[in-house]
């Protein structure tokens, strides 16, 4: 049986993220996108799903306010730096693109209010320097300076006529001063200062007939104005301070009393609750008690969603529908904090929670298109910090600063919407905060219809003591009733310092506790004694599991029998202990801070760890080779869990991001197979056009699968032709053609290859020949505007690095350094025209020296008689009689030359 294969390949298939941080929300007119601030930048999040659609980048300051048209054809924003900007938004298939089209500085102070009119035609804003303007959106030009308040704008509204008469355009603007001015926008004219209100007025809304104009404040009271003749109909207090006020849709039912058919006003403020009124007669519409929630800061109401979306100030939007009593249809949260664990829920892994640096328990679903939280465990008065379940996801354990254990019974499957995520028992009796917390593993009842709770649960706490509890069983008939159990069955004192984390292994025998004071230790469950220590860590401990049951020493290289316990420490190591000795077995170095989690997977054939750098590192248990790293986050990644089939890691940092990475291995590996494949058929085809001399051809395969080497010798052997065409630059008609009608992409790759060709001396004749071609095939705009196309796996560097996602590599660079290295090579071949005169000038002075040396060598050799093989004495003589001939037939041909000269 073959053994099982590595996990080496995830993808990240969804990421939770912040969107929201505070301030100003827009909706669009369909109820689709959404608009929020995430600190200095914009983001556009799709409401069905949550993916982000578009983020918009500010200029370092905060967005003061922003506004969306109906249509979602524009995006405005003010920041502090007394800027507006406006974007056109198109619609791609991957998201929204927003594109500048107009920046201009609004006010002479910051804008701290906006409004846009129902048609999508304006926008007015409102500065803390008393004035109001009025935007062409189209064309980024004021319309209307209106001057008239004197304090801080603070609320606007237009209202537009049904019958869209330009004649009958209002604005209302209200102020810290109190008071409340209504503009003729036809006339740019005041038409009527409304006094009533005490303090400043936070919100002000039109009736689709334009009958009746309501507003509110922060002196805890409502006004509804009657426009004909700009009376007030009456103050109704509603005692609290309101942040926002306005006016639903005609012949909304939201539980308003038979025959009321008035248009319903809705307020929000400090309470953290929407409270409805009617129209006509000012009074409050009974609604059902609900959670206590936070302050609300904004309301935004969506009539095609029949919906209407309160925003809290911890950064929590409720979407409630448009029914009696407003019930909660979704609850999301624009800013997680720092994740500082998960786990995942049910026996299908349906559910996810997160423990988010606040007392509240965030349940969220992990299926792709879920967006906003399924439920909120609210049970703490402290930030909860660590969380388990146990083996069914049925029950939640959780610790917080509160010094308390809290244990939740999650039942998705709850008709009850009350009943599916309750508290099921606390657990009390730690003097200070709780880091870790474990439950039992033991599998439980089959026979109940509902999983049981767990036998017994682990707590460890700052105050360096570890407690079992005991769970107690719910009293009859009184399901609903938390049990409060502040009896132990033991208390140990564990460690000398904080207690980490704590783990119970599979058979509930035993429990190990690892410790900031550097020590793992491991305990018996039943007696609560100490059955050994593993020491050898040089920082402190923050995650120990014990491995499966079936994996030894021997399994991972090592001798013995011995079970194994995983460790993660401050020290920057995974460590492998043996459990029969306490030894270290093994230890995974790699990762560049803090290990802050560490778990099994694959069966115990891997290990995956989360670091303090922001990385996840996946290793091989047997080896210690980390096989791939997962980079998702920028900040500590504190929670680390994986799916109970695991094809799916989560995790979860300090940077409120939470990522799913689903196991890819597979298809990565029939891709690497299929790939191989196919590349070995291109180069056999490859091979076949170069052998049949197919230039063309080869030229494109080989730009095709990038191949600089065999593309230099395919272009040396063009140049070298023996069948070179005159009229050629590069040799052939038919690749001056290939060249001449390269697409962007391989155009790209061939100047990457020129400029790598061109610094060495040996290959920048081929470079220059080709660069030639191209430069007299394409108008200089080709090279300018062109840009680099995205493909999967590109090669875009000469030395084969591969570049990240989103990173181009400027043409103006390429040509920079062509053109450096050209300069260099002209320099050396006039440096070698200028040489080659010397040498002809000295190849000169050595012929006429080696002359007048020959001939006295032929003197010396006639005087010993060895000239033309004679040797007698008579030889000298003839010897001498020919040169002297020689000489004078010299003489005489000088003597001609001067003559033909004068």
């Amino acid at each position: 049986m073959a053994p099982p294969l590595l996990k080496t390949a995830f993808k990240q298939v969804k990421v939770l993220q912040s969107f929201y941080t505070g301030g100003k929300c827009a909706l669009s007119g369909d109820g689709r996108i959404l608009v929020s601030t995430l600190d200095e930048d914009v983001i556009l999040t799709d409401m069905e799903t949550g993916q982000e659609l578009a983020r918009v980048e500010g200029d370092t300051e905060m967005i003061s306010t922003l506004a969306i048209t109906p249509n979602a054809s524009h995006l405005i924003t003010c920041s502090k730096s007394f800027t507006m900007r406006i974007y056109t938004l198109t619609v791609t298939p991957t998201g929204i693109t927003a594109t500048l089209a107009r920046a201009v500085k609004a006010h002479d102070a910051p804008v701290i209010t906006s409004a846009i009119d129902p048609t999508g035609t304006l926008f007015a804003t409102g500065g803390s320097d008393g004035l109001v303007k009025v935007w062409d959106i189209k064309g980024g030009f004021v319309t209307h300076n209106l001057r008239g308040h004197g304090g801080v704008i603070s609320a606007l509204s237009f209202f537009a006529p049904p019958d869209r008469n330009a004649k009958k355009w209002r604005l209302a603007s209200g102020a810290d001063d109190t008071k409340i001015i209504i503009w003729d926008l036809s006339t740019r004219k005041m038409v009527k200062t409304l006094e009533g209100h005490n303090s400043v007025v936070r919100g002000l809304d039109w009736s689709v007939d334009g009958k009746i104009l309501v507003s509110g404040g922060r002196d805890a009271v409502f006004i509804i104005w009657e426009t004909k003749d700009w009376s007030a109909r009456g103050q109704v207090p509603v005692i609290e301070t309101l942040e926002t006020v306005g006016l639903l849709a005609p012949g909304a039912k939201v539980g308003q009393s038979e025959g009321d058919n008035s248009q319903v006003v809705y307020t929000a403020g400090d309470k953290g609750s929407i409270r409805l009124w009617s129209s006509s007669t000012g009074k409050s519409i009974p609604m059902a008690k609900t959670d206590q929630e936070d302050e609300i800061v904004d309301v935004i109401y969506s009539k095609k969603t029949n919906s209407i979306i309160s925003v809290h100030n911890d950064q929590t939007l409720l979407v409630r529908s448009l029914a009696p009593n407003l019930p909660i249809a979704r609850r999301i949260s624009g800013h997680h904090d720092e994740i500082i664990d998960l786990q995942y829920l049910t026996s299908n892994d349906s559910l996810i929670a997160l423990a988010t640096n606040s007392e509240d328990i965030r349940i969220l679903s992990p299926n792709e298109g879920s967006f906003g939280d399924i439920g909120v465990l609210k049970g703490h008065s402290d930030i909860a910090i660590c969380l388990d379940r146990d083996s069914t996801g049925n029950w939640l354990l959780s610790g917080g600063k509160d010094n308390e254990a809290r244990l939740w019974k999650i039942d998705p499957e709850n008709p009850l919407q009350h009943e599916r995520f309750t508290c099921y028992a606390r657990f009390v009796g730690h003097t200070e905060s709780l880091g870790a917390v474990a439950l039992s593993r033991s599998e439980p009842n089959e026979s109940s219809s509902f999983p049981t709770p767990p036998k017994f649960l682990i707590t460890g706490s700052k105050d360096s003591t570890i407690k079992r509890w005991e769970v107690p069983k719910a009293p009859e008939g009184q399901n609903n009733v938390i049990i409060k159990s502040s009896k132990a069955l033991f208390t140990r004192k564990a460690h000398d310092k904080d207690i980490n984390f704590i783990d119970i292994s599979s058979d509930d025998k035993l429990f190990a506790t690892a410790s900031q004071d550097r020590t793992i230790k491991v305990w018996s469950a039943e007696t609560g004694e100490t059955v050994g220590i593993c020491k050898g860590h040089r920082r402190g401990v923050w995650s120990v599991r014990f491995g499966p049951s079936h994996v030894t020493a021997s399994t991972v290289g090592g001798e013995g029998a011995g079970r194994l316990l995983l460790s993660a420490s401050g020290d920057k190591t995974v460590r492998l202990w043996n459990l029969a000795d306490y030894s270290c077995l093994k230890t995974f170095e790699g990762h560049a801070g803090i290990v802050l989690k560490a778990m099994w997977l694959n069966n115990g054939l891997q290990v995956a760890s989360a670091g303090g750098e922001g990385l996840v590192k996946i290793w091989e248990a047997r080896t210690g080779e980390c096989v791939t790293t997962l980079d998702g986050h920028e900040d500590k990644v504190w929670a680390l869990a994986g799916s109970r089939d695991e094809s799916i890691i989560v995790t979860g940092g300090g940077d409120s991001v939470v990522s799913f990475w689903k196991d890819v291995s597979e298809e990565t590996r029939e891709e690497r197979q299929k790939e191989e494949e196919r590349k070995v058929e291109q180069e056999q085809k490859l091979a076949n056009y170069i052998q049949a001399k197919d230039y063309k051809s080869a030229i494109i395969l080989a730009l095709e699968l990038n191949y600089p080497y065999k593309l230099l010798n395919l272009f040396t052997a063009v140049i070298n032709s023996p069948d070179a065409e005159k009229d050629s630059i590069i040799g052939l008609k038919s690749v001056d053609e290939v060249l001449a009608n390269l697409k962007d992409y391989h155009l790209y790759l061939l100047l990457c290859r020129i400029r790598d060709w061109n610094t060495n001396s040996r290959t920048s004749n081929v470079a220059q020949r080709v660069l030639s071609v191209l430069l007299r095939s394409f108008p200089a705009e080709k090279f300018v505007d062109l840009k680099v196309p995205t493909r999967k796996k590109t090669e875009e560097e000469g030395e084969g690095q591969k570049k990240r996602k989103g990173e181009t590599m400027i043409i103006k660079d390429i040509m920079e350094a062509m053109e450096r290295y050209t300069e260099r090579h002209y320099g050396r071949v006039s440096d070698l025209v200028g040489e080659s005169y010397i040498v002809e000038y000295t190849l000169n002075q050595m012929e006429e020296a080696a002359f007048v040396d020959d001939k006295k060598v032929a003197r010396a050799l006639v005087g010993k008689g060895q000239v033309n093989g004679i040797h007698d004495d008579d030889s000298e003589e003839e010897g001498v009689a020919d040169i002297d001939n020689n000489e004078e037939e010299v003489a005489s041909e000088d003597e001609d030359e001067d003559v033909e000269m004068k």
